[in-house]
């Protein structure tokens, strides 16, 4: 039998998001698949991705903004932890948008 071993719950999604790199270079689009207080998993097909990053996440103002450390690749998903602090972003960050 599975037994979840996440530290958060993951809330199943599917919204384009951005990533901006460190290089300066425009955002680039992605598809957000899941979310949690501690990470995403998204699928990004157009570009390498790199290790670090960070993921702008609509029209949600400036507290939408997290920077994130790739943990996993499997082929275009990428699963990435949040490497600021933000604790019940997921929850507030569904509820505002709908």
């Amino acid at each position: 039998m599975f037994t979840e071993s996440r530290r958060a719950q993951r809330h199943a999604l599917s919204r384009w998001a951005k990533i901006r790199t460190k290089s300066g270079a425009l955002p680039r689009d992605c598809l957000l698949i899941d979310i949690s207080d501690s990470g995403i998993r998204l699928h990004a097909d157009a570009f390498e991705v790199p290790d670090d990053f960070v993921l702008l996440l609509g029209d949600q103002g400036a507290g939408a903004a997290r920077e994130c450390r790739v943990v996993w690749r499997l082929g275009f998903e990428i699963g990435a932890s949040f490497t600021d602090t933000r604790q019940g972003f997921a929850r507030r960050f569904l509820s505002s948008t709908g």
